[in-house]
């Protein structure tokens, strides 16, 4: 299909725009060094190590994952600097871990005395240091140990045997839930501001705190305006989305992912069906409850179509005022609700400039959930 046109691709299937990929990454990697930060981008966002290696080749310091079986498909794709930013809990994972650091550069996180433990007596007994991040809960309440409890974990982990304590980090990931931007802004800040906070009084108490990192699409206009900040991890900026278009944090013409889908079925009054359900599109209608978005995907392709319902195989579309219905066999492009989703469900992009396809990459770490 290298040379065809996009429309010519069997449907349902993933085209990234790679003019888009390629400006967003340089935009964002652009004012980060512009702010003296570096960049570690979140590549659960894209699960594909081509589009990493371009992130690398722009300038990122290295990748952060959440899972160790997206660290380890990463490592297989030559990424040899990466950051495992979900608690190691469980003698599995503790060793996969051990493994793994011997092949590439791996740091981890830690929010709890337990896990702690277990990746230092793992590591005491290879007679190696792990480089370890304290977790920090700022407002957003999933992980990370609150702010009062820090100092007594640092402690703990700056203690033990086979564990190297390299600073401190956050996921201001509350800023999906505020479409106001100076409100996000503002939040960002503060969340933040109070890492920053914790990593001050951690060197007064005499830790060397080399690393404090945050990290959201969202709210990265705040963190890059955040003195003592010395590193961000936003992900989800390579594609963009149809949330993040909600949000106001991109526009549409800055979305590099869209799913291509084909009408199969036309019999709907006033509607009709495509062949991508909530198996390639996910039921995302925004972040933590709030809903930014009209439907389940933009149509790019025709004004007036809208994704209204989704079941597994089947995408419900309708027509609003001044659209005209589609016909069985038109091929649709839509920008997704939620791309970090979309490319978990299939096994491949197919890479477009403009209409033409370019090239085909491998989602290496799909399904890497473990």
């Amino acid at each position: 299909m290298i040379g065809r046109h996009v429309s010519e691709l069997d449907t349902p299937c993933i085209v990234v725009d790679l003019q888009r990929l390629e400006s967003n990454i340089r935009d964002v990697q652009s004012r980060v060094s512009g702010a003296s930060l570096t960049l570690r981008p979140h590549v659960k966002a894209h699960k594909i190590a081509e589009i990493a290696r371009l992130q690398l080749e722009e300038g990122a310091v290295g990748v952060t994952t959440a899972k160790l079986s997206e660290a380890e498909a990463f490592v297989d794709g030559g990424v040899r600097d990466l950051l495992v930013c979900y608690p190691i809990v469980g003698q599995k994972k503790v060793d996969r871990l051990v493994a793994l650091t011997n092949r590439a550069r791996v740091l981890s996180v830690v929010d709890s005395a337990r896990s702690a433990q277990a990746i230092s007596d793992a590591f005491a007994r290879t007679g190696r240091e792990h480089e370890v991040l304290v977790k920090v809960d700022a407002g957003f309440g999933r992980i990370g140990v609150p702010r009062q409890d820090v100092s007594q974990l640092v402690e703990m982990v700056g203690n033990l045997e086979g564990l190297a304590f390299r600073g401190v980090c956050i996921h201001e990931g509350s800023t999906y839930g505020v479409v106001d931007p100076s409100l996000r802004h503002r939040m960002a800040v503060d969340q933040c501001t109070t890492l920053v906070d914790v990593a001050q009084s951690l060197r007064r108490s005499g830790w060397e705190v080399p690393v404090v990192s945050a990290g959201s699409t969202p709210g990265l206009a705040g963190d890059l305006t955040v003195p003592g900040l010395t590193e961000v991890r936003p992900g989800n900026y390579v594609f963009y989305d149809a949330i993040q278009v909600g949000l106001g944090v991109a526009e549409l013409r800055q979305c590099a992912l869209t799913v291509l889908t084909t009408v199969v079925s036309t019999t709907r009054a006033g509607g009709f069906i495509v062949d991508a359900g909530s198996k390639v599109f996910g039921l995302d209608r925004g972040a933590h409850g709030l809903p930014v978005t009209d439907g389940y995907g933009i149509c790019v392709t025709r004004t007036g179509l809208m994704l209204t319902g989704l079941s597994e195989e089947h995408g419900w579309g309708a027509v609003a005022d001044g659209g005209v219905k589609p016909e069985v066999g038109d091929v649709l492009r839509f920008v997704p609700n939620h791309a970090c989703s979309v490319v978990n469900t299939l096994d491949e992009v197919w890479v477009a400039d403009g209409d033409v396809v370019v090239d085909r990459w491998d989602v290496c770490a799909r399904g890497a959930v473990t």
